[in-house]
C-alpha cells in the first residue's frame, strides 16, 4: 500500500510556515502542507506512520518505509482480518492511499528494489537492467555510482568485496583516473554478477545453519546457509554473503590469524541469524578448529576466544578441503 502524495498529507503548523517560504513571480508562497525536499521531512512522516500502527508494528506482521505499507500473512482469513485493520487506521486518520499503487494478495512483490516473498529475497531485475544501458564509467563520480548502487545488493553476491576491489582503489583521492584491463573486468563482472545474483533463502530460525568462511589477500569472505527440503530432497541455499577487504594492518597477519579473523567478524555481522541457534562454520583452515581451546593465546587471539564464548555451545567447526570449499571462496 502506498500513501497518496505521502508528505503532502501533513499540516505544516503555522509557527513552522515561515520557515517553508519561496518566493515567486507574483510574491511569496508560504507551504502549508509539508513539501517535497525538506531535510526533515522523511523522518518526520515516518515517526507519523509509526505513531499511527504502533500495535501493528510491535505484533512484527507490518513494516513500513515512509510511504509504503506492507504486510504479510500465513492464510487468506488471516490476511483480510490484518487487511481491515490497517484500513481501519487509515480512514481513522483520514490518510489517503494511492489505489493505482497498491497490491493486495499476492504471493509476491516488488519493494525497495528487492522481491520479496514468503520463502526468498531476490534482486528487481528492472533496477538492474538501468545498468546495462549505461556505457562504461568515464571518471570517479561515475565509478562511485556505480559502486553505490552494486553495494546495495551486495549481500546478494559473493565475494564483492574482492571483485569490487580494483574500482574502489580506483576511487582513491591520488589515484589518476585510468580504466586498465583489471578494472574493465572487474566493473563487467561485478554488472554480470547483479543479473545473475541467486535468490536468498528467508531464515528459518528452527534448523541449523551453516557458515562458510574464507580470508585471502583480497579480502574476508563469508557466507550463510541453511538446508531446506525440495521435491523430498535437501536443498541447500543461500542466506545471505558478507565481505570486506582487509585493512593494511591485518595484511601483516599469517594465515591462522587471518582465517580467526574471519570467523571473528562474521559472527559479529551476523549475530542476528546466530545468535542463540545452532549453526555449523566450515573452514578449509584446519588451526580454526584449535582457537576455542587454543592453550597460550597471544592477546589478540585471547580477545578473539573470549568474544566466541557466547557461541560455544551451538557452534561446531568443521575442516574441509580448499578443493572442495567453494562457498565463500573467490
Amino acid at each position: 500500500m502506498d500513501a497518496l502524495k505521502g508528505f503532502h498529507q501533513n499540516v505544516v503548523t503555522p509557527r513552522a510556515r515561515k520557515y517553508l517560504r519561496i518566493i515567486v513571480h507574483c510574491g511569496v508562497y508560504e507551504y502549508l502542507r509539508m513539501p517535497f525536499g525538506i531535510k526533515n521531512a522523511p523522518s518526520h512522516f515516518q515517526r507519523m506512520m509509526n505513531e499511527i500502527f504502533p500495535e501493528e508494528l510491535s505484533e512484527g506482521w507490518l513494516i513500513i518505509y515512509i510511504d509504503d505499507i506492507i504486510f504479510c500473512s500465513k492464510t487468506w482469513e488471516e490476511h483480510m482480518y490484518r487487511l481491515s485493520r490497517v484500513l481501519t487506521k487509515i480512514q481513522s486518520v483520514n490518510m489517503k492511499i494511492s489505489l493505482k499503487k497498491c497490491h493486495f494478495g499476492f504471493k509476491e512483490l516488488k519493494a525497495l528494489g528487492h522481491v520479496v516473498s514468503g520463502l526468498s529475497l531476490g534482486i528487481d531485475k528492472n533496477k538492474v537492467a538501468a545498468v546495462f544501458l549505461k556505457p562504461m564509467p568515464q571518471n570517479k563520480k561515475e565509478i562511485q555510482s556505480f559502486l553505490g548502487f552494486a553495494g546495495y545488493y551486495r549481500k546478494h553476491i559473493k565475494d564483492f568485496a574482492s571483485i569490487a576491489r580494483p574500482l574502489y582503489k580506483l576511487c582513491d583521492k591520488d589515484t589518476v583516473f585510468e580504466m586498465t584491463v583489471d578494472r574493465v573486468k572487474a566493473f563487467e563482472s561485478l554488472r554480470e554478477a547483479l543479473t545473475t545474483a541467486p535468490l536468498l533463502l528467508m531464515p528459518d530460525f528452527k534448523l541449523p545453519f551453516k557458515l562458510y568462511i574464507d580470508a585471502s589477500g583480497d579480502g574476508l569472505g563469508d557466507a550463510l546457509h541453511q538446508v531446506r527440503i525440495k521435491n523430498d530432497k535437501p536443498v541447500e541455499g543461500p542466506l545471505c554473503f558478507i565481505s570486506r577487504q582487509i585493512k593494511p594492518t591485518e595484511a601483516r597477519y599469517g594465515t591462522s590469524q587471518m582465517e580467526c579473523l574471519c570467523l571473528v567478524w562474521a559472527l559479529e555481522n551476523l549475530n542476528y541469524f546466530l545468535e542463540g541457534c545452532v549453526f555449523e562454520v566450515i573452514t578449509d583452515f584446519s588451526a580454526v578448529k584449535s582457537l576455542l581451546n587454543m592453550k597460550t593465546p597471544n592477546r589478540q587471539m585471547l580477545r578473539w576466544q573470549i568474544a566466541l564464548q557466547e557461541y560455544r555451545g551451538d557452534m561446531t567447526i568443521v575442516h574441509k578441503d580448499g578443493n572442495i570449499h567453494k562457498n565463500a571462496d573467490g
